[in-house]
């Protein structure tokens, strides 16, 4: 028989999962749940489309998606957000992307951080600067100028350049952090560091967490993220399900 949701609307949701902040970073309109064998699903509209995520047991929400995707419940092309999961589980989804990284957050301002002081707001003009760090620091960054989820970019100057960025693509009342870069030829100078701290501390102070993401192969980002307070983690897998 179809499968039918077990929780609709965002209240239950987060009922259900106890308020992680996962769950309310992802979690949109018109939510959708599903909640089997360990495994809690859901579908959501989020500013850019279409939001697909899960907690739990990570072979559970494969199948929960995978029968989703056959019920023409899951568009094609959509990113789907898994408890870490290897590539002979998600097979079963027949992705043509699987990515490994981390969910981190901190509910604690970092302490102070030398350049700080350099770390400016971002406007429509610092665009083409922005995307230039990106492409060449970060190319695979799902964040980008005119991303409508990016509340505000900020960034750092030398010589009236722009060579570092990040994003705060915060929602639903959860503080996040995305497209952290460093230019190439400005690594290993604090920027990353600093900037990090500053935008952490304006999104704890707005919202009580700050969280990000970052690839579970970027030890050295790990590292540093986990210094500056981000100790909470959870270990994600992401897939997308081919158009």
């Amino acid at each position: 028989m179809p499968l039918t949701p077990d929780l609709t609307g965002r209240d239950d949701l987060l009922a259900k999962a106890a308020q992680h902040p996962y769950a309310r970073l992802t979690a949109g309109e018109r939510v959708r749940a599903y909640a089997q064998d360990g495994a809690l699903v859901w579908t959501s509209r989020g500013p850019a489309g279409p939001v697909a995520a899960s907690l739990g047991e990570a072979r559970a929400a494969v199948a929960l998606f995978a029968r989703l995707a056959a019920e023409d419940l899951l568009d094609g092309g959509v990113w789907l957000h898994l408890p870490r999961a290897g590539q002979d589980v998600t097979a079963a989804l027949r992705p043509d992307v699987h990515d490994d990284w981390d969910f981190l957050w901190t509910t604690v301002p970092p302490a102070a951080h030398p350049g700080e002081q350099a770390v400016e707001a971002l406007g429509p003009d610092d665009h083409d600067g922005i995307a230039a760090v990106l492409d060449d620091a970060l190319p695979d960054s799902t964040s980008r100028p005119g991303d409508p989820r990016v509340r505000q970019w900020y960034g750092i100057r030398e010589a009236g350049r722009i060579v570092a960025v990040a994003g705060d693509r915060s929602g639903n009342g959860v503080g996040f952090l995305a497209g952290i870069a460093v230019a190439t030829g400005a690594q290993g100078r604090g920027h990353g560091a600093a900037l990090t701290t500053a935008v952490t501390r304006l999104l704890v102070a707005e919202f009580g967490i700050s969280s990000l993401g970052v690839m579970s192969d970027n030890i050295g980002a790990i590292r540093l993220y986990q210094r500056l307070g981000y100790t909470e983690a959870m270990a994600r897998s992401t897939v997308r399900l081919p158009s």
